[in-house]
């Protein structure tokens, strides 16, 4: 005899989840002193699992790497169009015989105490074709000029009494498009730097020196020259003078000769 057994496809897709009773924690709730009660039956349904699996399908694909931009071509054209303008310093034609970071004092007469006139780098230009030399610092940020004025001849650099980092020195400045007499304080970050820069500036003032007394020989040699072209310029006219003089005294017996001779000739021979 054969036992036939029906089973539901139904009541088999359904899974109960729910732990036996000996597997939960017992965990007391501190108002009350029976175990906490157990979780509610979790049951997944055919029809769950299947709205799940697109699910999971999607965050795969957000975790694919993204793909590189593509480029289209696309050119963008500005609103603006803003024209290159050639910016002029003044410094073209010179050359830095000196470059170093300092801040710069002039001392006030009127209040009788220095103040700053700016931190920046201070340089020692060199025209190429004058050969002139001038001093001219900048503040680093506004590039605001603190200093400008030549390296002259008369220009002396005298350390700082008290402090081997800092010198002074006199010039007449043009930094305020305005020529003024100052003096002037510089400080540097080390006692290397403020050496160097005074050993520059004597060397530039004895250059210049030089440069001047060639300049005084060759102003004396060509006034010279000039005054011997103008005496010679002097003689040579006064001798053409003498000489056009005696051509017309010549000139002048020459005729008197001519009309002494006609007048002769012209008289009537007497009888």
């Amino acid at each position: 005899m054969s036992l036939t057994t029906t089973v539901n496809l139904d009541s088999l897709l359904c899974v109960n989840l729910t732990p036996p009773p000996s597997l939960y924690k017992k965990t007391l709730n501190p108002n009350t002193s029976s175990p906490a009660e157990p979780s509610k039956r979790l049951t997944l349904h055919k029809s769950n699992m299947a709205s799940k699996e697109p699910d999971h399908e999607h965050r795969e694909d957000d975790d694919a790497p993204a793909a590189d931009d593509e480029d289209t071509g696309a050119q963008v054209a500005p609103i603006v169009r803003l024209e290159e303008v050639a910016v002029t310093t003044g410094e073209e034609e010179e050359d830095a015989i000196l470059d170093l970071k300092s801040k710069l004092y002039r001392f006030d007469k009127d209040g009788n105490q220095w103040k700053e006139r700016g931190a920046g780098t201070v340089k020692l230009l060199k025209h190429k074709k004058t050969g002139k030399v001038r001093l001219v610092m900048r503040q680093s940020k506004t590039l605001k000029i603190c200093a400008n004025h030549y390296v002259l001849a008369t220009m002396t650099v005298q350390e700082h009494a008290g402090n081997d980092k800092s010198c002074l020195w006199h010039a007449s400045d043009f930094a305020d498009d305005e020529l003024k007499d100052e003096l002037f304080c510089i400080r540097f970050a080390s006692v290397d730097n403020c050496k160097s820069f005074m050993e520059t500036v004597r060397e530039v003032a004895e250059s210049q020196k030089s440069t001047e007394e060639n300049k005084e020989a060759s102003a004396a040699a060509g006034l010279l020259e000039k005054l011997s072209v103008e005496e010679k310029e002097a003689k040579d006219k006064v001798e053409e003078k003498d000489v056009k003089a005696k051509e017309e005294t010549e000139t002048k017996e020459d005729t008197k000769k001519v009309d002494d001779s006609e007048k002769k000739d012209g008289e009537p021979e007497s009888t």
